[in-house]
C-alpha cells in the first residue's frame, strides 16, 4: 500500500495526468466538482494510468480539496514511481 499527494484541477479542459512536482501529482479532469464527480474522474484516471482497479485507490484525505491524499492498494512506493515515470512523467 502507499500514498500519493494529488493535487486535482476540476473543469480543467480535459482529463489528463499533467506532471510529479515536488512529490505531488497534478491532474485535471475536465468534470465539475459536484457531487464526487471530479474525485470520481480522479480515481478513474489515476487507476487507468497506474493500471490498478478503481476499487483499490480510495481518497484518505482532502476529498472537498484541491490537495488529496490517495491510498494506493496493491502497490509499494516504488511500484508507484515506477509506473509514473514509465508513463511519460
Amino acid at each position: 500500500m502507499s500514498r500519493l499527494q494529488v493535487r486535482l484541477t476540476p473543469r480543467g479542459g480535459r482529463n489528463s495526468v499533467e506532471a510529479l512536482r515536488d512529490g505531488v501529482l497534478h491532474v485535471r479532469v475536465s468534470t465539475p466538482p459536484v457531487d464526487g464527480a471530479a474525485n470520481r474522474a480522479l480515481i478513474e484516471l489515476v487507476a487507468d494510468r497506474l493500471g490498478v482497479p478503481k476499487s483499490s485507490i480510495c481518497i484518505t484525505s482532502g476529498s472537498s480539496s484541491r490537495l488529496k491524499v490517495l491510498e494506493v492498494v496493491g502497490l509499494d512506493d516504488a511500484a508507484l514511481a515506477a509506473r509514473l515515470r514509465r508513463e511519460g512523467d
